[in-house]
């Protein structure tokens, strides 16, 4: 097809290669492949950010240190320069229609696609302790390669809601000598792990936690139920990462559990490591199909199932050209 000219009717605007469903690191950087390779996209985003809370973006060579919203704003130039359209706005479903996808849009649009790209991410479901969402992002915390640099030498505590805890705490010892394990609902570590705790110098702390402590607008501590506060910087948590998963959904993909020995940490779309699904012509890149992965990884994940789409598209159109030049050759006189 000559500069990319999308499969369907040639005068139906609704006919796109690929429609990328969620414009995060991994949506962005597989339409941006797609766009370089001179194919009809169609980017939707709901523009819900899963690191909205942040103040910035680490651990990501070259942008290190950029706000998240700067980091979307430089992205999406990036693809619009390439010929890749954005839309505001929800996919409500996709399902299978004729040889592509019927793409239904929360603006009661219908597009069509040959190719479907899920990066719609995940929602972090926070321990239900009063206050801790408010602070998510800010001094309310979980991943130390994103927040550990920031949180260096000041006073931690990690809550704990399972034996993950104790892993955390471990963890981010490296970043500060001043850490403690709030036990609030977990069992007490033994044995090996509180060997380890004590070894660190991680002090536990019992008693349920029943909301956070502020002074002014940062995080001064958290109150136990006994009416005891325990002074910190920072609050560590563990959430459970569930993918937005209602297209993936109706498009009969599997949700799957993601564990960690016994313990689930949270639901993601099934696909193989390329990022294809079961259902043929569907991909998953970033949060969505990953929910352990960080933001570099999930923009690499974007790119390369990108390339994987345009690569299953090119034998698609090549198939389609070899036969149309046999029947073409086929009526030619002899």
């Amino acid at each position: 097809m000559p500069d990319g000219e999308p499969r369907g009717p040639a005068v139906d605007e609704t006919w796109y290669d690929v429609v990328v469903v969620g414009g995060g690191a991994a949506g962005l950087s597989g339409a941006l492949a797609l766009g370089r390779a001179r194919r009809r996209v169609l980017l939707v985003d709901a523009g819900q950010p899963r690191n909205a809370p942040a103040s910035h973006v680490h651990t990501f060579l070259t942008r290190d240190g950029v706000p998240p919203a700067e980091f979307l704003a430089v992205g999406r130039e990036e693809v619009r320069r390439y010929g890749t359209e954005l839309v505001e706005g929800r996919v409500t479903a996709a399902e299978r229609a004729g040889r592509g996808f019927a793409v239904t849009l929360s603006d009661g649009r219908t597009v069509h696609a040959r190719r479907v790209l899920l990066a719609t991410g995940l929602v972090d479901e926070l321990p239900d302790v009063p206050g801790l969402a408010q602070r998510w992002g800010r001094d309310v915390l979980h991943c130390p390669y994103c927040h550990g640099w920031e949180s260096r030498d000041r006073r931690l505590g990690v809550l704990a809601t399972s034996r993950l805890a104790v892993t955390a705490a471990e963890t981010w010892r490296q970043w500060s000598g001043d850490v403690v394990l709030l036990q609030h609902r977990a069992e007490a570590p033994s044995g090996g792990d509180a060997e380890r705790l004590a070894a660190l110098g991680v002090r536990v702390v019992e008693g349920a936690v029943t909301g956070v402590e502020l002074d002014g607008d940062r995080l001064a501590g958290v109150r136990l139920v006994t009416g005891e506060v325990v002074a910190l910087d920072a609050v560590v948590v563990t959430p459970r990462h569930v993918a937005r998963a209602d297209v993936a959904a109706s498009l009969g993909l599997e949700i799957v559990d993601v564990t960690a020995g016994t313990e689930v940490l949270g639901r993601q779309i099934a696909a193989y490591p390329t990022g294809a699904t079961a259902v043929p012509g569907v991909w998953v890149a970033g949060n969505a199909g990953d929910v352990r992965g960080q933001l570099v990884s999930m923009a690499a994940a974007g790119a390369e199932a990108g390339a994987a789409i345009n690569a299953d598209l090119t034998g698609e159109d090549t198939r389609e050209a070899v036969t149309a030049l046999r029947a073409s050759l086929a009526t030619q006189p002899a």
